[in-house]
């Protein structure tokens, strides 16, 4: 069999990609849901191709929903990137950027578009780093820090200029 050039491989361009950090509270930890690939069983997180029409925040969510039945909203901005090597011959290999979303879980669907293709799991952050293959990705999860939530403004901020509390 013809062996890839490694040369070739790491000077390609990386395809984007968008993912989906899909986390929990539960009681007083953070929890990362995994999910295992189709192929090879290992531990990963929803990820997909951008999809045309959609910001990459929503395509990360809907690849959470398609693989892991996931609902919940998507923060808008990545907390990073992680590479990897798509495919598992090396003349198919590709070298793939993950710009990675959190997403906060409201809730698990039982049927989803991939049901029964894959498993998922909540780990603890650590755990869950320890899960993952690639490196990158391992740090951006031990690191995750839950966005603070979204709401009104603080009352003190709403006040107007001048008014005594």
């Amino acid at each position: 069999m013809k062996q890839a050039d490694p040369a070739a491989f790491t000077a390609a361009r990386p395809h984007a990609q968008y993912g989906a950090l899909c986390w929990r509270q539960h009681r007083d930890e953070v929890q990362v849901l995994l999910i295992t690939s189709r192929e090879t069983g290992r531990w990963l997180i929803p990820k997909g191709w951008p999809m045309k029409g959609r910001p990459a925040h929503e395509a990360a969510r809907i690849e959470a929903w398609e693989e892991a039945g996931v609902i919940g909203t998507a923060g808008a901005e990545p907390i990073g990137v992680y590479a990897y090597a798509k495919g598992r011959a090396p003349e198919t290999l590709r070298s793939c950027a993950v710009a990675v979303y959190p997403l906060q879980v409201t809730g698990l669907a039982r049927r989803f578009p991939e049901t029964g293709q894959r498993r998922r799991k909540w780990f603890s952050l650590a755990k869950a780093a320890r899960k993952v293959a690639e490196p990158d990705l391992a740090a951006l999860i031990a690191g995750f820090t839950p966005p603070p939530p979204a709401g009104p403004a603080p009352l003190d901020s709403a006040l107007p200029r001048g008014h005594i509390q």
